[in-house]
C-alpha cells in the first residue's frame, strides 16, 4: 500500500470513528449548609447564559471528600476546610496548586462560628465560655465529620487560648465541658440545624453565621437570634477542580466556568444573599448592615497554619481526642 493510499485509508477510519459526546452537566460536591446557597448560585449562573446542568450533592465536608475518594463523580468540590481538600490532593484527585488556580486562595466567601439561641436567649448566652457552663446543652456537628464542627473546635480553642494565657490544661478542662454539654453529635451542619430547629435539643447552635442568619430569616426572629461572639475563627471556603474526575469525562472547562462565576459580582451577590460574606470589596459594602463587625483570627496566626493544625489537632490521638475522648 503507497504512502497515498495508506493516508486516504487513516483518514477513512478516524472520519468514521464515533465521537465522544461533550458533557452537558456536572457535578457540584459540596458542604451540608449550603444547599440553599448553590440553589440560588446555580439558578444565577443559568440566569448568565450557562447552558450546562449542575448538579449538587450535599453533606458534612469531611464526609463528602471521603465519598470523592471512594468514588463520587464530583466535577468540582465546594467545600469548608482546607483540610479536606488536601484529603484529594493526597487522594491524587485535586493538582497540588489547586489554591493558585482562582483569587483569594481559591475562596469565593467566608464565614465563621457564630450562635443561634432561642428568643430571648434564655440561658444567657454571649461567649464561648458560657457553653461550659453547667445546664447549657450546646448543639454542633461532630468534628471529626464534619467542616463546620471542626471550625467551631477551633474557634473555642482559639478563646480559650486567649481566655487563660495558654495555659494547656485549663485550656483542655474548658473543651472538655465543653464537649461534655453536647448531648448527640450530628455528622454534618444541616443535621445538627434541624436537631436544633424541628427537634428542640439543646440551648444553643453552634454553626456557621451563613447558618443562624438563615434561620432567623426562614423561621422567625420571634423564635430564634443570632449571637456573635467576642471572637471566632475566619472561615474560608475553598474551591477546587477534582481534576481526576474531570479529565476522565472531558468537564474541565465546564467545571472552571462555574467555578470563575462563583467569584464574579453577580456569584458574590448572591453569597451575599444567602449571608455567605463575600469578597468582593464592592458587593461587601453594599451588604454591610447584613453583617456585624467581628474580631476573626487566623489558622496562620492561632494555630500555626492547616499542617500544624491537621497533625496536632485532627490527627488519631491528637489534642481532638483529648477533650473527645469521653463523648
Amino acid at each position: 500500500m503507497n504512502k497515498l493510499l495508506a493516508s486516504a485509508v487513516t483518514a477513512l477510519v478516524l472520519s468514521s470513528a464515533p465521537v465522544l459526546a461533550q458533557p452537558t452537566d456536572i457535578l457540584n460536591a459540596s458542604y451540608d449548609i449550603a444547599r440553599e446557597l448553590f440553589e440560588a448560585e446555580n439558578a444565577a449562573y443559568a440566569a448568565s447564559g450557562a447552558t450546562v446542568t449542575v448538579n449538587q450533592s450535599h453533606a458534612g465536608s469531611s464526609a463528602q471528600a471521603r465519598a470523592i475518594l471512594e468514588g463520587l463523580q464530583a466535577d468540582v468540590a465546594t467545600f469548608n476546610q482546607v483540610t479536606d481538600i488536601q484529603k484529594l490532593v493526597e487522594g491524587g484527585y485535586v493538582s497540588d496548586d489547586w489554591a493558585s488556580e482562582f483569587p483569594n486562595n481559591a475562596a469565593p466567601f467566608y464565614s465563621f462560628p457564630s450562635f443561634l439561641v432561642r428568643a430571648g436567649n434564655p440561658k444567657g448566652i454571649k461567649d464561648w465560655g458560657d457553653l461550659a457552663a453547667e445546664g447549657v446543652q450546646v448543639i454542633f456537628p461532630n468534628p471529626k465529620t464534619s467542616g463546620n464542627g471542626r471550625y467551631t473546635y477551633l474557634a473555642a480553642r482559639a478563646w480559650a487560648t486567649e481566655e487563660f494565657a495558654g495555659d494547656e490544661a485549663k485550656i483542655e478542662e474548658f473543651l472538655t465541658k465543653l464537649f461534655a454539654n453536647v448531648p448527640v453529635f450530628e455528622t454534618g451542619g444541616r443535621a445538627a440545624t434541624t436537631a436544633f430547629t424541628e427537634r428542640q435539643l439543646g440551648d444553643v447552635l453552634v454553626t456557621f453565621e451563613a447558618e443562624t442568619l438563615g434561620v432567623v430569616k426562614q423561621l422567625g426572629a420571634d423564635k430564634y437570634e443570632a449571637v456573635v461572639p467576642s471572637v471566632s475563627f475566619l472561615s474560608e471556603f475553598p474551591v477546587a477542580i477534582v481534576d481526576k474526575v474531570v479529565d476522565a469525562r472531558g468537564s474541565r472547562d465546564l467545571a472552571k466556568a462555574y467555578l470563575d462565576f462563583l467569584f464574579t459580582p453577580e456569584g458574590q451577590e448572591v453569597a451575599a444573599a444567602n449571608f455567605h460574606r463575600p469578597q468582593d470589596e464592592t458587593v461587601a459594602a453594599a451588604h454591610a448592615s447584613t453583617f456585624p463587625e467581628v474580631r476573626l483570627v487566623t489558622v496562620e496566626d492561632a494555630f500555626g497554619g492547616w499542617d500544624k493544625v491537621a497533625s496536632e489537632h485532627f490527627a488519631d490521638g491528637g489534642l481532638l481526642d483529648k477533650v473527645f475522648v469521653n463523648q
